[in-house]
């Protein structure tokens, strides 16, 4: 006959059982998940971490990337008929600049940003009052055309769902020569550290205040830690493109840049920043 003393020595091994249990599937899916993140934002640390913060990027090698010619092949290996069309034709801008523009928004303003795709229109509405110096940004490489003719360099289906573009390299290491401050990272959209679809907010190295000029669309919630300025919110017919695209699925990883490229050949033709 088991005693009272036994008994409870016997639930209380079998409770210590059941957390040491729990405390490992916790551990198991933490390092999932932060596997997932690095690999996908950061603007890849593959070779990025610090690359904003010095003049890498001016190197020849990034400057034959950032010229290179738009091509359709950017899909070659889709696996799906491509949805999207041929991009038009012209070449990435290749100039950089030592520091972040002055401030010539209107804070106050409304602003929208349009990206003209291979793939259709995705209008954003910018929040202005909310991450000033983000916003002025995109007006400001918009206005010089920095975005025109780029690729978006990857697609995630997993873990998180985001398309990230914004790099004239195509490699998920290039940038504009400066950073901007992390804003707005206390946004009433980012509950229980998901990111809604609908969001555009900034990638960077994974430090504070390293993002520069490559930013992400989610077109599905996403679980991430709120350390990327949310900027923007993606248009209802927007997001129909960004299902479009999503839906095509993603390329295996680049070997070299640990990219999974998106199967559509999805190509900013042009970017334009307006205020209302």
């Amino acid at each position: 006959m088991v005693s009272q003393e036994q008994r409870r020595r016997q639930l209380a091994r079998e409770k210590f059982l059941r957390q040491q249990q729990r405390r490992t599937e916790a551990r198991r899916k933490s390092r999932t998940r932060n596997a997932v993140i690095a690999s996908v934002l950061g603007v890849v640390v593959i070779g990025s971490v610090g690359l904003y913060t010095t003049d890498a990027f001016k190197g020849d090698d990034g400057k034959k990337n950032a010229s290179a010619d738009v091509s359709p092949s950017a899909s070659a290996t889709s696996k799906v008929p491509d949805p999207c069309a041929k991009p038009a034709e012209g070449k990435v801008k290749s100039e950089t600049w030592k520091k972040e523009p002055a401030m010539t928004i209107d804070k106050s303003a409304t602003y929208t940003m349009k990206l003209d795709t291979t793939c259709g229109a995705i209008d954003i509405a910018l929040k202005t009052s909310a991450a000033p110096h983000t916003v002025n940004s995109f007006s400001f490489l918009a206005g010089k055309g920095y975005f025109d003719h780029t690729k978006c360099h990857r697609l995630t289906d997993t873990g998180i769902y985001v398309l990230q573009c914004g790099d004239p390299t195509g490699t998920g290491t290039g940038g504009p020569g400066y950073t901007i401050p992390d804003e707005n990272l206390k946004d009433s959209s980012l509950k229980g550290n998901v990111y809604p679809a609908g969001t555009v907010a900034m990638a960077n190295t994974g430090q504070a205040h390293t993002g520069g000029s490559q930013f992400f669309l989610v077109y599905q919630d996403s679980q991430l830690p709120p350390n990327y300025t949310p900027f923007g919110t993606v248009s209802k017919a927007g997001m129909t493109v960004l299902k479009k695209i999503a839906a095509a699925g993603a390329a295996p990883a680049d070997p070299t840049t640990g990219n999974t490229a998106p199967n559509a050949t999805v190509v900013i033709d042009k970017a334009t920043v307006t205020k209302s």
